[in-house]
């Protein structure tokens, strides 16, 4: 029988306090370890405990550790202000992380927020922390200082804060109700055939990888188109590889496959479905087709699908893009993408030290671009718009009232 997060949090919350450092962490790892694919987010949640600390336990666990009197282990020293607090590093990162800046692309984060801000937020949580503690350990998290930059991209809309507290907002509703939550994006656009790809890697000195001398698209080949769907609940993906357009009737459908490949698997339960997107694109919120499709979608799951759009300008803090594409970037690169064989080999062999797994098909359909959509058909879409910027934040449901 499976175990939800509300029980698997009583859980941690009943016997965590009984527990020393050690113990907590190899009860942690042996329940990420039995929950399997999904295990150590969801314990990191119920526990408290940061995922660091999770994947660390549960490796601890896999490699068998003899059982022990010390709490620590030798040359520990005196426990650190996390170590002696059971979610103060939950709690620290959901302050923090709202309020993110930066480029994810870049791997760097750092905080709008001061550490003497953050640090009375706790105290008012009912934690004992300094700030110069709460310095320490968004650095040891990876966060810095910044100063700002004179560079802007556009002009910021002034209610692209607000969306990202609502959007993010919305993700904790569904999350907490464990319902599926995806971020979808279509890919840079690749040439496929002998032509070069940014990136190097190691081959046999003097034997490099021979490829074309230009760019110019190849007729037969053409141009692959990857769409990607990243679930952040289970640190998984799928991405349909086509090669006609990138238009709404793909997107859709690669969310389809998603669904009936994965999805349906994952969240058995499931009765919504929360899409994270673009403003802009085949996805975007102003396409008249995409809502169409999701409708089409919404009728064949029986899913409740509610779409949330990141604000103008700021598709490079789409989770898919740091979470899943990135990474699928890494890999393939220095690599001639050949074949549509060789893209769907390479992105399914993606994978990182956090546990993402990805799942590739080329989508042989043909899409037809510039299909029109009468105001009739977009009328007849079950629609409902919310309180809250209703053009970028709507609900297709069969049951929504006309």
């Amino acid at each position: 029988m499976e175990t939800s997060q509300e029980e698997l949090a009583r859980f941690f919350t009943t016997v965590m306090p009984h527990l020393n450092e050690v113990q907590r962490r190899m009860v942690a790892g042996a329940m990420a370890v039995g929950l399997g694919r999904g295990g150590k987010s969801a314990v990191a949640e119920a526990s408290g405990m940061s995922r660091n600390t999770v994947i660390k336990a549960e490796r601890e666990v896999e490699a068998g550790t003899e059982p022990s009197d010390r709490q620590r282990a030798v040359g520990g020293g005196r426990l650190k202000a996390e170590e002696k607090q059971p979610g103060l590093m939950a709690a620290l990162d959901e302050l923090v992380h709202p309020a993110t800046r930066g480029n994810p692309m870049s791997f760097m984060r750092w905080t709008s927020k001061s550490t003497g801000n953050l640090a009375n937020d706790l105290v008012r949580q009912g934690f004992r922390i300094t700030d110069d503690t709460v310095g320490r350990i968004l650095k040891d998290l990876g966060y810095s200082l910044q100063a700002p930059a004179k560079e802007k991209e556009g002009s910021a809309h002034p209610d692209r804060d607000a969306q990202f507290r609502y959007l993010n907002k919305q993700v904790g509703v569904f999350t907490k109700a464990s319902q599926p939550v995806i971020s979808v994006d279509t890919k840079k656009k690749e040439l496929v055939g002998e032509f070069s790809n940014g990136g190097r890697e190691f081959h046999p000195k003097g034997e490099p990888t021979r490829t074309s001398t230009h760019d110019f698209v190849d007729k037969e080949l053409g141009r692959a188109v990857p769409y990607g769907v990243y679930d952040l609940a289970n640190d998984e993906g799928w991405v349909s590889v086509g090669d006609t357009a990138d238009t709404a009737s793909f997107a859709v459908e690669a969310i389809r496959r998603w669904w009936y490949s994965m999805g349906r698997a994952r969240f058995p339960e499931a009765t919504k479905l929360l899409i994270t997107a673009d403003a802009g694109g085949s996805n975007g919120h102003r396409v008249k087709l995409w809502k169409v499709e999701l409708a089409k979608l919404s009728v064949e799951t029986g899913l409740e699908i509610t779409v949330c759009h990141y604000p103008p300008g700021t598709s490079k803090w789409n989770k898919i893009e740091h979470k899943m594409f990135s990474f699928i970037s890494m890999n393939w690169r220095g690599r001639p993408l050949v074949s549509y064989r060789t893209i769907i080999e390479l992105i399914s062999a993606t994978t990182t030290k956090s546990g993402l797994t990805i799942r590739a098909e080329e989508d042989l359909n043909h899409y037809e671009t510039g299909t029109k959509v009468s105001d009739a058909e977009l009328e007849a879409v079950p629609l409902r718009r919310h309180k809250f910027h209703g053009d970028w934040n709507y609900t297709i449901a069969q049951s929504d009232p006309r």
